[in-house]
Formats: C-alpha cells, structure tokens, sequence
C-alpha cells in the first residue's frame, strides 16, 4: 500500500484533521526533518572545520623563569622552540598569585572577586547561570578533556563539567568528526617541588642530577632575598626542575605531531601564576602574578595569528580573557556576563588599559586585602590590609628550606631595608613601581611628585574596576557561610539594597589611616550593616592607640551578650581572649569558618580585633 493510501485511510477514520489539513501537516513536518538533516551536516561540517585548541599548563613558574624570557641559566629547549615557533606574550598576568582563585577567574570568565571566590579553598557557592566556558564548547560540539587539575574553588563538581577529566583523559579518545578541548596540567615545576622530601624523591629516580647543574654561587639574587646558602640551593635546583617540566611539555607536543594533528591544533602554553622563592607566589608582585604565555598557529592558520612566527606582542592580557578567547577561537557566541575580553579569535577585542589583579585570603594565616592594576609597565597597589604585615611565619611554604632561612635572619634582626619590607607593620597603602626599571619592585614611587597624576590616574581605575564588578572582597569571609545558606555572596553583593558605593568609600577611609576620619567612623560602628560596622571596627584597628575613644564601642562590638561572662571570667591579653572564645569553647562559636579558627590557634601576637568581629555577624 501507498502512503497515499494510508494517510487517506488514516483521515477516514475520523481524525482530527481533513484530509488536505493532515497533507499540509505532514509536508511541514517533512520540511523540518529535512533542515533538521542539513543544519547537523553543516554542524558536522563547521566542526571538522574548528581548529583543536591545546592549553599546556605549567604551575608556580614567573615568565623570568625560562629561557624564551630570558634567563640564561635554565634550559628549557621545548619552550623556546615553541616561541621560535609561534608569538610569546610579553605581558601575561594571572589576576590572582595563587592556583585556587586564578584557576576560579579562568574557568568562568570572570574576576573571582566579582563572585565571591576570591579566598582560597574556600568553595562558597556561586550562581547556577555562571557557567565554566567549556560548558559553552561542549554545547558546540567540542569534545573537552582536562588532564587533570581543576581546583575551581567554588561549590561544584568540577569533574561534571569536562567530557574526561581525570589522570588518564586525552585529546586521543575524540570522537571521529569531533574537534578538541584540552587541557594538559603540569604539576612537575609546583612549590612543593622545592620540599625536601621531593627533592629527594626527584633525585633518586632520575627527574633532576643529583648535583645541581648550575653553581649555586652563579645566581645573582633579586634585592628583595636575603643571600642565604638555602636559597641559593633552591635556586638552581628549581632551574632543573623547570628543564624536567620542559622536557614534560616537548613530550605533549610531539605526541600532537605523531598523530599528525598539528596542523589544525592551536596551542597555548601558560603557567597558572608567579613563583616560586619568597615573595612570590601569594604576593600580587610581578613575581606572583606575571607568567608565561605562547600561543602557537599552525601554518594554514597562520593568516588569523596575532603574529608571525617567533614575534612577540606587547598586549596587556590576563586570565580572565582565556574563556572569552578560547570560545572566540572556537567561533562560539561569548556569553553575556564574562569580563574578559577576548585576544584572538573572531571575536577578538580591543585590550583593557589595565590588567586588575586581586589578592585576600592565601590559606589561612595570610589575610591580605590588595587590589592592583598594570598597564604592563607600571603597577599600582592598594593594600587595604595596611596593619598586617605580608610575611609568612609558618605553614606550607616553610617546607621549603630557603622560606625557614629568610624567616630566621628576619627573626634574628638580620635581613636589610629590601628584605624586611613586607615583614614591617605598618604597610604602605599605596604602592607604585616602574617594573621596566625596577623588575624586582623595590623602590615604591607612590610617594614621588613625579608620578603623582599616574598615581592618581591609576588609583582611579582600580576603584572603578572595584566598583563595576562589585568585588566581594569588602565582605569579610566570616560572613560568607551564612550568606550562601540562603544565597550566594554575589547574590548579596549585587543587591539594590547593598550600599557598595558607600562600603568602598568606607573601606578607602578606614585604610587611609588618617586620624580626623575618627568620628565617622565610631559612627559607622553603630550602623544597622554589618558590613559597614566591620569597616568601622577595621578602621579603628588600623589607628591603634589612636582610636582609644572608640575601645568601648569596639568591645560591645566583640563582646556579645553570650560571651560577657566568659569574658569576666578569663581576665586575659587580646591572644587568649581570643583562644577562650574560639579554641577552649568551640561549640559557643560553630558557625565561625576554619580560616578564623585557624588563625586564632595559631596566634602570633599581631591578629587584629577586627577579626573577632568579622566572626560576629
């Protein structure tokens, strides 16, 4: 039988439509499938025709590490040839000094300050239309594999958002007719690599020489180290670290070329943030935030690169552009919402005048509210933490032995004006550095008339950032758990009833130290916001024996009714007062957040009043 004949003998039957009705109906229907057809053929074909996109990933190595940068001790040939080979990035910034929150700004395209991120390790939540870009690529019919790191730091199973992402993904497991995501991670050049345990292990089955390969002697040291034999020893041992974590990448690389995939595949070659002596990796410095990158065209791609072969670009980039550019080089829509902007690709940008740069809560004993901006050449530093020092008295770090050497000269007396700036209290509030003529950011010109209108210019624009993204930073972290019980801290910040304007005056006053702002902030202490009183109570810190008027309202502050006969009974310095509410009676004080208690139990004898209160709220 026809299917003319069915279809009349279907309408026979009494349908719901006419015969003609039904005719037309299933005409239409056959028009659909038919474009249906023909858009998955174009799909199938746009997508063979989408280049692969390869991120090689390096950890913890500054750009002044290797040799394409020009350092002339280390060996690093596989890098080198790839900047022979393709354009190298002079000035490439990870927005934050640290894995977990730059990780957090390159998965979703935002400042992590801009979603309540920003502290490390934290995982707060975030919303759900916030989505990691590969999300977006997947959608497009990319196949994404991450190998294998992810450290997101927001509430999520990292994992989910990948095809593969484990120890074992590969761009080798792609569907036919699919192009490729990958990322490939090196953990070979992290910190830890410098803790003698792994030193050890690195030298015993063959990674580095058993001697260092260069002479510990032939390192000149930047200003702001003291000149100690352990940190020279890591010096050059990190020098061969990076030549074993080179070779890592050589390997990667050849394995595109022996599948012949070379020719349609991009690659970029970064590394997650600066590092890795003292004064690195957790400090919002050149030598914590500027790193390597080299994008790699191949040859029938060449046409669309952002140079020729082996140039270099004086493009101002930084990790927050990643997602947008790598959705732009894969021809995908950029989402509305993500703040970077894309650097190659069809939907390439023109550059931000400056890179913005954040730094809070670096595990839990270095609380440091900095805010920066670079223009690649000069960068400003606004430190709205200025009654804490920026030195780091144990912890991770100190399992490398040069950090416990710069700890004990520093302890003894014994370091100069370079090595023992950041350890001094008060810190400056303003910082400005000429990073063409001071590399290493010793000589702070935020107080030279000189630079008086950049200084200006660029306090504005950090404002301004600060202001159009509503960094989240302003809202102490102790408030961060009850605040995503009922939402999430961008939720919060983002509220019409959220007086953000006012908070970052507030914030800009209590920091600046000046004692005529006294009174307005006693006032503010007495605010119904309790973002605003903790920017009071921090102000009053910060003017120490100075705001010794406002010592009763600061205590009503941090002396809840609860806490008053506890208090009575423990007569005792600020330390153990601290240690009595937090640490003999934790259960009078659950919702305060490990940071905080982790800090109170290892007190130093400079924590701050402010703190108590943050865990108030």
């Amino acid at each position: 039988m026809r299917l003319h004949d069915v279809l009349h003998a279907c309408i026979k039957k009494e349908s719901l439509f006419t015969y003609n009705e039904f005719k037309s109906l299933m005409k239409n229907i056959s028009l659909i499938i038919l474009c249906t057809i023909v858009l998955s053929s174009l799909t199938s074909i746009k997508a063979a025709d989408r280049p692969n996109i390869l991120w090689v990933v390096s950890e913890d190595n500054s750009h002044h590490w290797l040799g394409c940068y020009g350092n002339e001790q280390v060996r690093t040939p596989n890098i080198d040839q790839l900047a022979a080979e393709g354009v190298r990035y002079e000035f490439a910034y990870s927005n934050a000094p640290v894995c977990a929150v730059a990780r957090s700004t390159l998965i979703t395209g935002r400042y992590a300050c801009s979603i309540g991120t920003q502290n490390m390790r934290s995982r707060y939540p975030i919303p759900s239309d916030i989505q990691p870009f590969v999300s977006y690529l997947r959608e497009s019919g990319y196949y994404c594999v991450n190998r294998s790191k992810t450290d997101y730091n927001f509430k999520t199973d990292d994992k989910s958002h990948w095809d593969d992402s484990s120890n074992k993904a590969h761009w080798k497991n792609c569907p036919e007719g699919k192009p490729f995501f990958a990322v490939f991670n090196s953990v070979i050049s992290h910190e830890s690599s410098l803790f003698e345990n792994k030193k050890k292990s690195a030298r015993k089955n063959g990674m580095i020489p058993e001697v260092p390969s260069q002479d510990p002697a032939s390192v000149t040291l930047p200003p702001f180290l003291p000149d100690t034999p352990e940190i020279r020893d890591d010096w050059v041992t990190y020098l061969d670290i990076l030549a074993a974590m080179d070779k890592q990448v050589g390997d990667w690389i050849a394995e595109l070329d022996d599948a012949g995939l070379r020719e349609n595949t991009i690659v970029i070659y970064y590394s997650d943030h600066g590092g890795i002596l003292p004064r690195a990796k957790r400090y919002i410095y050149d030598t914590g935030t500027h790193v390597p990158m080299i994008v790699q065209y191949p040859e029938k791609l060449a046409h669309t690169a952002p140079g020729l072969p082996g140039s270099t670009s004086d493009r101002p980039v930084s990790f927050v552009d990643l997602a947008p550019t790598a959705l732009s080089l894969a021809g995908v829509d950029i989402p509305q919402g993500m703040q970077g902007r894309a650097f190659l690709g069809e939907h390439k940008q023109k550059a931000a005048p400056y890179v913005f740069l954040f730094g809070q809560r670096f595990d839990a004993r270095m609380l440091r509210f900095v805010r920066a901006v670079t223009d690649g050449q000069y960068r400003y530093i606004r430190n709205f933490s200025p009654h804490r020092h920026r030195g780091i008295l144990a912890g991770y770090p100190h399992s490398q032995s040069g950090w416990r050497s710069f700890y004990a000269l520093q302890q003894a007396g014994k370091t100069d004006a370079a090595q023992s700036a950041f350890w001094n209290v008060p810190q400056p509030v303003e910082e400005l550095y000429d990073t063409q003529k001071d590399p290493w950011e010793v000589t702070n010109l935020a107080g030279d008339p000189a630079h008086a209108k950049r200084l200006e210019t660029m306090r504005a624009a950090t404002f301004e950032t600060m202001k159009k993204i509503r960094d989240t930073g302003l809202v102490p972290e102790a408030m961060y758990n009850r605040i995503s019980s009922q939402g999430t801290v961008y939720d919060y910040v983002h509220n019409k009833k959220f007086p953000y304007k006012k908070v970052l005056e507030l914030a800009v006053t209590a920091c600046n130290g000046d004692i005529q702002a006294l009174p307005e902030l006693e006032e503010v202490m007495k605010s119904k916001h309790p973002v605003m009183r903790y920017w009071g109570a921090v102000g009053c810190t910060i003017r120490g024996n100075n705001a010794a008027s406002a010592s009763e309202l600061l205590q009503s502050l941090f002396v809840r009714q609860s806490f008053r006969p506890l208090f009575l009974a423990h007569p005792c310095s600020q330390g153990e007062l601290l240690r009595s509410l937090f640490v003999r009676r934790p259960s009078v004080r659950p919702s305060v957040s490990h940071s905080v208690r982790h800090s109170v139990n290892n007190y130093d004898g400079t924590l701050s009043p402010q703190k108590l209160l943050m865990s108030e709220f």
